[in-house]
């Protein structure tokens, strides 16, 4: 109908009676609501009740007090793709049930494959590799003979031990040993959601079959490898080299490294406001003179008025006013981002010269006032 009016400059009218078709069909405007509460709840019934159909949910729901036929809410069920996935015949690990979110930002989504080579001898070996779907960093890189299912749950946990992150989704495979118990166990004990792809449908966990697409042409193919040893220190240099200076155009030709350190500073700068403190002497001293306090302050969401080091262990000190003793501060660091700023605060009696970090400083003033630097 656009194309007849476009092509040709008629009108509506004219364009309808040539093609024989209502107005009333072509001016009609759904009215349907898109029921986006409705739609949560049945999402949230589905992974309560895993193996309950769309009949069984529905007698949920309304049971609740919403007001809907079994029509409307299969429509509602189809659209959100919550079919019952119909079993093997081996108890394995199901993953979760809901579509998967486009992740926002590092360590939400987590991609899982296996890559098989060969030594120069012709002994076959396999590769486990762990990528980042939104930086695509290389997250893992194993080599090894034989990986099962709780091998995998182990590198699993030195990831995240050495990222200090969790990834909330991990998308693999149906592989015996993605699916195993031992994996499952793993899943509910870290409370992390694993999704599933179809059988026979690779391209939907396209982010880890493009990395290993990479890392055949790139490396596999070009590399001959003499010992299980050899290809591991082979497999981590390529990584690095992959994570901190190959660019990818999916990311602006910037690599995985950059990424992740912009996304970091953000976060820093949001959650950690530049902080003042007024430092006073404690035991017994409360009411003498202030002393010169030079400080890393550490600022979190929780907490933003704590001094500490960047170690988060070591102690801010005080220089003291003549006459009395050295005190610290000692400072801690509760959950969340931080960041460190460094601030001066002088008040109280004059000082010619002070020693911090080595190194000689001159007074300043002493004048009470903050300066944040």
């Amino acid at each position: 109908m656009a194309h007849l009016q476009e092509v040709f400059e008629v009108s509506q009218r004219r364009a309808c009676a040539v093609l024989g078709a209502d107005r009333t069909m072509v001016r009609y405007v759904s009215r349907r609501p898109d029921d986006a509460k409705a739609r949560e709840r049945i999402r949230e019934l589905a992974s309560q009740r895993r193996r309950f159909g769309y009949r069984r949910l529905h007698w949920l729901l309304c049971r609740e007090g919403w007001t809907m036929n079994h029509k409307k809410f299969r429509r509602l069920y189809r659209e959100e793709r919550l079919q019952v996935r119909r079993r093997g015949g081996r108890k394995r690990a199901l993953g979760t049930r809901a579509p998967m979110a486009i992740p926002q930002g590092p360590n939400q989504r987590w991609s899982l494959d296996f890559v098989s080579d060969a030594f120069a001898c012709g002994r076959r070996f396999r590769i486990f590799a762990v990528v980042d779907d939104y930086s695509r960093e290389c997250v893992r890189l194993i080599a090894d003979t034989s990986i099962s299912g709780a091998r995998v749950g182990r590198e699993l946990d030195a990831a995240v031990f050495e990222r200090m992150a969790r990834p909330h989704t991990i998308v693999s495979d149906n592989g015996t040993e993605l699916t195993s118990m031992a994996i499952l166990r793993w899943s509910k004990e870290r409370s992390v959601e694993w999704y599933y792809i179809a059988p026979g449908k690779p391209y939907q966990n396209g982010f880890i079959e493009s990395f290993n697409a990479r890392l055949r042409d790139e490396f596999l193919n070009e590399t001959i490898f003499t010992s299980l040893a050899h290809a591991r220190q082979e497999l981590e240099a390529w990584r690095h080299d992959y994570n901190h200076f190959r660019p990818h155009s999916s990311l602006g030709n910037r690599t995985p490294a950059e990424i992740r350190n912009r996304i970091k500073r953000q976060t820093v700068s949001r959650a950690c406001p530049r902080a003042v403190v007024t430092i006073t002497p404690n035991n017994g001293h409360q009411n003498g003179p202030k002393a010169l306090l030079v400080a890393e302050v550490e600022t979190s969401g929780s907490d933003q008025s704590r001094p500490t080091h960047p170690k988060h262990r070591c102690s801010a000190g005080i220089l003291p006013a003549p006459g009395q003793d050295h005190h610290h501060l000692h400072g801690g660091h509760q959950g969340g981002a931080h960041g460190y700023h460094l601030f001066l605060l002088q008040a109280g009696n004059d000082y010619n010269s002070y020693t911090y970090n080595g190194v000689n400083k001159r007074r300043m003033s002493t004048t009470p006032r903050p300066l944040i630097m």
